[in-house]
């Protein structure tokens, strides 16, 4: 078997990745046309070379990034853009270790989405009475234990020794560069890198196989987690067994979202909100949006007074953002926010609330008051501005069969 090191120096596999990439809509033309000019003039080859022969990465740079939606601080960590490049790729090759791991696990499987994990869940659930437990480790991937992950990944990687010496090397390298010097700490996985989602998926991996064999109703992805049991005795046993295993990985439950779900009560995951055959979006990310939306608004608003900005210009200002958000592209691993909900859900609750409050802070904006006066700022101005309601967009979507 050659090693995905050694395919890190073939022009024809750089040239898969490009095409699956592109398939997969990872990439816009800007974007493809300068990977394209990467592979066709080689410019991987002498970096692909150096690792080939054994040589690691350089130091990666830490960030600290505002975490979506939450005003809350995480952590990421990137190295050079070439450095980058390779880590795609080598994520991209990781896929063929795709059956190793259990079916129960949602995150970085070629084939499997997280739109399954819902499905599957429903389906297993349909009209039964079943208690519930959701957790989320906290601050996952930079938490994961480098000495307990290698075994398991020496494990893993029996058959591609290269590749595994490589990871050993970037992994147990502790520099770190910040705030423009080098330090040394404990990294994990290092968040934001492209191989993260694997290495997290390899460390849990005898956690999802138990629960898998001992035939709970389990669905991980990456850092959520979420269980079913019959009765909360049961329930009990498997909280039990999960803290175990978390204390054995020296891993930390978020206790904001912890949580048990009745029987008689909608369980959220992943975003969604379900109960019974009615699947909406959760409080959670109601909750969320609605930060952002109210952040930006307020944004808008300071620099609209600031530089005399007129009120329809700010309005728009806020349409754009949110059409760009909920209907365009994120980043080039990542679905929109349309593109994550509109599958799955059947229900309009949730969209309808959160269409309620963006005009609402749409006509903020042209007033520089919440109040009954903002709506002389009529529907049809709203849309004259390009406002796009969720709801209606939600049933075109479904109209359309997409």
């Amino acid at each position: 078997m050659e090693s995905i090191i050694t395919q890190l120096t073939r022009q024809g596999a750089w040239e898969q990745f490009l095409a699956y990439r592109l398939m997969k809509g990872r990439f816009n033309w800007r974007e493809f046309r300068e990977a394209d000019r990467f592979v066709e003039q080689e410019q991987y080859l002498q970096l692909a070379q150096r690792i080939a022969a054994g040589e690691g990465l350089g130091v990666p740079v830490k960030k600290i990034v505002n975490k979506m939606g939450t005003g809350k601080k995480r952590v990421v960590y990137s190295f050079a853009p070439e450095e980058m490049m390779m880590l795609k790729f080598i994520a991209f090759r990781l896929y063929d270790y795709d059956g190793m791991f259990a079916p129960n696990c949602y995150a970085f499987r070629r084939g499997v989405k997280a739109h399954d994990a819902i499905r599957n869940i429903n389906r297993a659930v349909a009209g039964r009475e079943m208690w519930a437990y959701k957790l989320d480790i906290h601050d996952y991937f930079n938490s994961i234990s480098i000495d307990l992950l290698l075994p398991m990944l020496e494990d893993m990687l029996a058959g591609d020794r290269q590749l595994y010496g490589f990871f050993e090397r970037m992994l147990t390298d502790r520099r770190v560069a910040y705030k423009g010097e080098t330090i040394v700490e404990d990294h994990g996985v290092m968040a934001g890198t492209p191989t993260a989602p694997f290495l997290a998926d390899v460390y849990l991996s005898d956690v999802d196989k138990h629960f898998h064999a001992a035939g709970a109703i389990y669905a991980r992805y990456s850092d959520d987690i979420i269980m079913f049991a019959p009765d909360h005795d049961t329930l009990r046993e498997y909280k039990d067994q999960m803290a175990a295993f978390l204390g054995r990985y020296r891993l930390e439950v978020n206790p904001d979202k912890e949580k048990v779900f009745r029987p008689d009560e909608a369980y959220e995951f992943l975003g969604f909100k379900c109960h019974a055959r009615d699947i909406d979006i959760s409080e959670a990310t109601k909750k969320k949006m609605k930060g952002k939306i109210k952040r930006r608004a307020k944004s808008l608003m300071r620099w609209s007074n600031k530089n005399h900005m007129s009120p329809e210009k700010a309005m728009k200002g806020l349409i754009n953002h949110f059409n760009r958000k909920f209907y365009e592209n994120g980043d080039d691993d990542a679905l929109n926010w349309s593109r994550w909900f509109f599958p799955i859900i059947n229900q309009t609750d949730g969209l309808r609330e959160i269409d309620h409050y963006l005009q609402q802070n749409i006509r903020f904006l042209g007033t520089g008051k919440h109040g009954k006066a903002n709506f002389r700022t009529g529907y049809d101005k709203l849309k004259m501005l390009g406002y796009r309601s969720l709801v209606n967009e939600y049933y075109q979507y479904k109209r359309n069969g997409k």
